[in-house]
């Protein structure tokens, strides 16, 4: 399965038995994100939290209690 990265504009190819092919397949609403641009949001949001100033802010949903 051919796929782009919503960040950067890349395309990927995803095996299309995989978990992330067929959710993408299944659900568009979904989108895809690169190894590359989802590593380098995990880390710029790490930096935010280690500030101090960044609150992470999570609903009140029992579902958000798992998370």
């Amino acid at each position: 399965m051919r796929v782009k990265c919503v960040l950067c504009d890349e395309i990927g190819q995803l095996v299309d038995d995989a978990p992330l092919a067929k959710k993408l397949r299944n659900h568009p609403i979904n989108t895809y994100m690169c190894a590359s641009c989802s590593e380098r949001i995990t880390e710029q949001t790490n930096v935010r939290l280690s500030t101090g100033k960044f609150i992470f802010h999570r609903s009140s949903h029992s579902a958000e209690e798992n998370f």
